[in-house]
């Protein structure tokens, strides 16, 4: 076990210096902004604020997360142990968000003999941005100290940041065009417009004029220059929404406050709406605290009794939104109750012809096995407990449910038991659709919003591919 040791003020030199980096999480960014009373959840949900007053003394996530790299620094490595914070003087310049890698540098600057303190110079960088300069003075410890760095325990309290990654995936991206069907109250108005501050969507307004420009001066937010398309109803919203996207004129759609079967009802008919080859499914991306990567949960929304033809559609559908979110081989276990074939157990059954259509290539892209139950899907320790030996079980990155009924509980068993966040998205059709819902925060919708843009993008390439005379046709 690795021991180390504390800097005494005798030890130290001028110009002594010491660089550490880290990369902020979302969790650090939620705890930060409850210590410094920012608990609004467009804040929390940003990331960190500009302070602005320059004084090191603000109140914001970002001067809270600032100090606290540079105080862990000084009290955990130089000086170290020992070691007590006196005085700050820093001024804070620029913002940061969950996912950005801070490099903090503190240098020895002045030894003062009369109380053994130590003057530092400050500073906190992300990239060639300085977010903080400044002095911290310190009283230095006067006798070694020796002591084992301790790591964090992996609790439930961990998140992985599936949905930064998202974000940031999204950067250097064209915002896509999308239709927004019956924004008429606060959460469908608003998500969507923060979406487009953030350069991911340019939104489309479809629905009754006069609610839009209500619900907005309700708000107090600005529709600046944004497009409305007024209709008289929501079932007109969601009809015109599906024309345009037939006609090539938004590039995804995003459901306002009109229930879901009004717009699916719009979008489902074969001759009207904006249906594929492929089954229409649903697919939730989960950021799950305990486990170490992003889960994909389908079908939770849509197909409510999948036969077998239906379920080889649905995995596909999610092998290519897994590979389009950076998952080069997604692996998938298909869930049962059991890990062995049973003839009096169709999802069992359904379970071994997929993981054979894989074989044979009607599935591609993607690790298929199941049957499998949901520990041995998830934990490597259950499966090699039970002697599964699989590329998969332990370690999947899809999981596919038997029914609606079953994947639908054990998505919001995770999100509502375990603190997962979840973002879902619609596939099959001919452009993403994201189905909101009236209790996702405005991460969980700027993070569906970002599956949508990827997914969009992904698509807009394909068609590019083929056209005629194009060089990847």
């Amino acid at each position: 076990m690795q021991v180390s040791s504390n800097r005494t003020f005798d030890e130290i030199q001028v110009g002594e210096t010491l660089t550490l980096s880290r990369q902020l999480t979302q969790m650090e960014v939620e705890a930060l902004a409850l210590v410094s009373g920012e608990v609004d959840s467009f804040h929390i949900d940003q990331g960190a604020k500009t302070n602005g007053n320059g004084n090191g003394h603000g109140t914001s996530a970002k001067s809270v997360s600032s100090e606290a790299l540079l105080s862990g620094m000084l009290c955990r490595k130089l000086p170290g142990p020992g070691t007590t914070i006196l005085e700050q003087n820093l001024r804070f310049h620029g913002a940061f968000s969950a996912a950005d890698e801070l490099i903090g540098t503190v240098t020895a600057r002045e030894k003062r003999a009369r109380d053994h303190s130590i003057v530092f110079d400050c500073n906190v960088r992300c990239g060639s941005r300085e977010l903080v300069s400044g002095t911290v003075t310190v009283a230095a410890p006067l006798e070694r100290a020796h002591y084992t760095p301790l790591a964090t325990p992996e609790v439930v309290v961990r998140r992985n940041d599936d949905f930064s990654r998202l974000l940031h995936r999204c950067q250097g991206l064209p915002p896509v065009l999308c239709a927004i069907v019956h924004p008429c109250d606060r959460d469908s108005l608003v998500g969507p417009l923060e979406a487009a501050r953030l350069g991911l969507i340019v939104p489309v307004l479809i629905g009754p004029e006069a609610k839009i420009r209500a619900v907005a001066a309700s708000e107090k937010v600005d529709l600046g220059s944004y497009q409305i398309i007024s209709t008289e109803h929501s079932h007109a919203a969601a009809a015109k929404a599906v024309a345009m996207a037939r006609a090539g004129e938004v590039e995804a759609l995003m459901k306002g406050s009109l229930h879901t079967d009004e717009l699916m009802a719009a979008i489902v008919p074969s001759a009207t709406g904006l249906r594929t080859a492929r089954r229409i499914s649903h697919c939730f991306v989960l950021d799950v605290p305990s486990y170490p990567r992003v889960l994909l949960i389908t079908d939770a929304a849509i197909n409510i009794a999948p036969t077998l033809e239906d379920k080889a559609h649905i995995v596909q559908n999610a092998i290519e939104l897994a590979q389009t979110l950076g998952i080069e081989t997604p692996r998938v276990a298909i869930l049962a109750a059991v890990e062995t074939v049973n003839s009096k157990m169709q999802a069992t059954l359904d379970a071994a012809a997929l993981c054979k259509m894989a074989d044979r290539g009607q599935i591609k892209g993607g690790l298929l096995d199941g049957p499998l139950a949901f520990d041995n899907a998830i934990s490597e320790r259950a499966a090699e407990t039970k002697k599964i030996k699989s590329e998969v079980a332990g370690r999947a990155d899809i999981l596919l449910a038997p029914d609606l009924q079953s994947g639908n509980m054990l998505a919001k068993q995770l999100q509502y038991l375990a603190g997962a966040d979840s973002a879902g998205i619609v596939l099959g059709t001919r452009v993403p659709i994201v189905l909101t819902s009236r209790a996702d925060t405005v991460r969980v919708r700027l993070a569906s919003t970002a599956v949508l843009k990827l997914v969009a993008h992904e698509q807009r390439a394909a068609r590019a591919a083929a056209q005629p005379g194009s060089a990847l046709s």
